[in-house]
């Protein structure tokens, strides 16, 4: 009898507690299951920040010899990205005839992603008119030839260096081109910015009329105040790379601008003088192209050399208003 009662009584407890253990269990997979997304959502990765590529130079096809072009236009056709032309781009007169027949086969090939810039060769003889007829509206305003463009949170300002042109009034404070790159950057305040032209403030060149352009001061003030971090530039038919400065030329390196001149897109080469403050690397004997990798709150340059030369020079920096932009 005792023996009955027994298994009575073990039959009793399974029933229970092997129920209760069933539910235990399906809870304690629902949790687990319920953890596990939850931290399968807190592990999803945030999208990738958006970075652009600028690659470019200034001083490009000389219809005498378009080997230097051509080989910069082969550094270019491997990097995607758009395309910055810093002036003197078809030599000697800029015509509409030189465009078509020297720049078009060379860098021609990425008209489509090029924002142009003009140079002084450009303006010989006559108004850019060659200049603009190939660019059309990519060249911006006729009458101006200076206009912006925005790569991300990075701003791009275009400049016309070209400061002695009576129509466009000239570089100084208050001129129209002065005054428009003021407004053009309060419209950005939390931008990374970038800007580029043919000619440059700085420079080592050997002769110094030719090499530093200080009516383009007032125009390096307005992007000193609105804490822009780069500055390109051609004309000089080399390769030279400043430390950040102030619109006077000293050294500041929390909130100065670095300027590169990249005049080396296969026109010639032009041999460099004294070296002046600042100056951190220097060449003038190598084509190439200058590459920036624009992120967000920083930036990166890289100048890629034409085949079969060893020069480089690359780095990397941290935009003024890093703070204020957004990172994904």
């Amino acid at each position: 009898m005792w023996v009955w009662k027994l298994v009575w009584v073990a039959a009793s407890w399974l029933a229970v507690y092997g129920l209760q253990g069933e539910a235990v269990a399906r809870q304690a997979e629902r949790t687990h299951s319920s953890t596990a997304r939850k931290k399968k959502k807190a592990k999803a990765p945030s999208p990738p920040a958006k970075t652009f590529t600028l690659v470019g130079a200034g001083d490009i096809a000389g219809c005498s010899d378009l080997s230097g072009a051509r080989a910069t236009a082969e550094l270019i056709a491997k990097i995607p990205g758009t395309v910055f032309a810093a002036g003197d781009l078809a030599y000697d007169g800029g015509s509409y005839l030189e465009f078509q027949s020297c720049y078009n086969p060379t860098w021609g090939a990425f008209k489509d992603r090029t924002k142009p810039s003009p140079g002084n060769h450009e303006y010989s003889g006559s108004a850019a008119v060659g200049y603009f007829r190939y660019w059309g509206n990519q060249a911006g305003d006729p009458k101006k030839g200076y206009y912006s463009y925005d790569l991300g949170v990075w701003h791009v300002v275009v400049l016309n260096t070209n400061c002695n042109v009576a129509s466009l009034g000239g570089c100084g404070e208050g001129s129209p081109q002065e005054k428009w790159l003021r407004e053009d950057l309060a419209a950005h305040p939390n931008s990374c910015i970038v800007a580029y032209g043919h000619h440059a403030l700085f420079s080592s060149g050997i002769f110094a009329s030719h090499a530093r352009h200080i009516e383009l001061r007032p125009l390096w003030q307005a992007l000193y105040a609105a804490h822009a971090d780069l500055v390109l530039a051609g004309h000089e038919h080399s390769y030279e790379r400043f430390a950040p400065q102030d619109p006077q030329g000293h050294l500041d390196r929390e909130h100065g601008i670095r300027q590169i001149t990249a005049g080396t897109g296969g026109r010639s080469h032009t041999i460099l003088g004294i070296v002046q403050p600042n100056s951190e690397v220097r060449n003038s004997d190598t084509y190439g192209v200058l590459k920036l990798t624009l992120s967000p709150g920083a930036y990166k340059w890289e100048f890629v050399p034409e085949t079969g030369r060893t020069f480089q020079d690359s780095g990397e920096g941290v935009c003024h208003n890093a703070n204020s932009v957004p990172t994904n």
